[in-house]
């Protein structure tokens, strides 16, 4: 399937070895258990090792041998954020260390007074941002578009040991009742966060080439942006070594109801992203739609 299912792999079980280990030894110690689990994933996860493995192959163009080593790097990595996650929320923030990259344009959008409309994607770790955002001298609420379908025993196990967020969930229904409460979030100077990289079936879709391959994007999150009249920034918080992250901002400067040109304008930040920060692409499933015949 081409599109996202909604629901991320993991048990509770798994999740309270991890939430032990980064309390009573820290979080570098549950980075070394994670070598097991990475290396499960690898072995057994045969699905989403074939959509990773054809990212790195087909679209970044590494050779056989290379791609299947940043597979499992691949995991890795995504299992570190997911760690530094968790321990962030449950008070270790003071263990990690940030660096802004245009955070000035932020600090103007909210100084217009007129709210503003930010897109991330599924790649180095934005659930985190509220917690760095903190740090900076500025008023602001972020608003969170997302679906409800993720595994509700984890979802409640995790907010039973982390702190509670600051971010606002604006859940997308059938309704389209969420409209209004981004309208509202908006008129109210507050932020409005989507991520324009998964779409489920049966949703509007736009399709465009990325890393020089057709793919289908959630219609969504650009039309809204495209037709309010708000400042839209792509928004990014990539993992670094040594427990540090790097936070970018950047403006998409794009004509009022151009949807086509503001995805053109996100797909190529995101490739800049994926420059970068290769590993931290974290879609494993049939992104491009290649696999179901094979």
């Amino acid at each position: 399937m081409s599109q996202w299912d909604g629901k991320s792999k993991g048990t509770v079980l798994g999740y309270k070895i991890f939430v032990f280990l980064i309390q009573k030894a820290g979080v570098k110690s549950a980075y070394v258990l994670l070598y097991f689990v990475a290396s499960y994933y690898f072995l057994f996860l045969k699905k989403s090792n074939r959509a990773i493995s054809y990212y790195f192959k087909e679209r970044l163009k590494y050779s056989n041998f290379k791609s299947k080593k940043m597979v499992f790097k691949s995991y890795y990595t995504f299992g570190q954020t997911i760690i530094d996650k968790i321990s962030i929320s449950a008070g270790m923030r003071n263990k990690f260390t940030y660096e802004f990259d245009g955070i000035e344009i932020l600090k103007n959008l909210l100084a217009e007074k007129k709210g503003g409309v930010l897109i991330s994607a599924h790649i180095g770790n934005f659930e985190i941002a509220e917690h760095f955002l903190g740090d900076i001298d500025i008023d602001f609420q972020i608003n969170l578009v997302t679906t409800d379908l993720e595994h509700s025993a984890i979802k409640n196990y995790l907010e039973s040991v982390t702190q509670k967020p600051t971010v606002k969930f604006i859940i997308i229904r059938e309704d389209l009742s969420h409209i209004f409460e981004i309208n509202a979030a908006l008129a109210n100077n507050e932020l409005v966060c989507f991520t324009g990289d998964r779409y489920f079936e049966g949703t509007k879709s736009l399709s465009e080439k990325i890393l020089g391959e057709e793919a289908n994007f959630p219609a969504g999150p650009f039309l809204i942006a495209s037709r309010l009249k708000v400042p839209v920034v792509f928004v990014y918080v990539m993992k670094e070594p040594n427990l540090h992250y790097h936070l970018y901002a950047r403006e998409a400067v794009v004509k009022h109801r151009d949807e086509k040109a503001l995805l053109k304008s996100y797909i190529e930040s995101v490739e800049s992203m994926l420059q970068k920060y290769p590993l931290q692409w974290f879609n494993y499933f049939d992104f491009w739609n290649q696999l179901k015949s094979k």
